[in-house]
């Protein structure tokens, strides 16, 4: 995993070229001014998913990791705690993987970090993640965020 702000995203540009794609992508648009849903950059290889939701307290939380695509995701506005563990230490699977929905689901994790606006997460195939918690002690609040779908190659 990486997680960084924004401004620093170009120290990360060689890392591949659509992840810099990607990058590029959130430093350029004006999400607030987008609708919610999927902007399309190169078919199935790249996209882009925007979403205005309330975070979910912890034991609400969904544990998950994916195969085929790895998660740039992005806060614009709001707060929220994102989980994670390292795949070399999983929890129990919860749901075995799903190809069609590119998932696998598993039992809680414990470790969150905070996750504010202008800050970003790569999480790759072997990252285990739960997105879109409340804050520690806090009630559930507003984000909107964007999930740009990256194709591993």
């Amino acid at each position: 995993m990486i997680f960084d702000s924004l401004r620093n995203a170009p120290r990360y540009f060689g890392v591949a070229a659509s992840l810099r794609t990607a990058l590029e992508y959130l430093q350029q648009s004006d999400f607030a001014r987008m609708d919610d849903g999927k902007y399309t950059l190169d078919g199935d290889r790249l996209f882009a998913v925007v979403s205005r939701y309330r975070t979910r307290l912890p034991n609400e939380a969904v544990w998950e990791s994916h195969r085929r695509y790895i998660d740039v995701q992005f806060v614009v506005q709001g707060v929220e705690r994102l989980g994670y563990v390292p795949l070399e230490r999983p929890p129990a699977v919860k749901t075995p993987y799903d190809a069609g929905r590119d998932v696998i689901f598993y039992e809680p994790g414990i470790d969150t970090l905070r996750f504010a606006a202008g800050q970003f997460a790569i999480l790759y195939p072997e990252d285990i993640h739960a997105p879109g918690l409340a804050e520690d002690g806090q009630s559930p609040g507003d984000v909107l965020k964007v999930v740009m779908k990256v194709a591993v190659s």
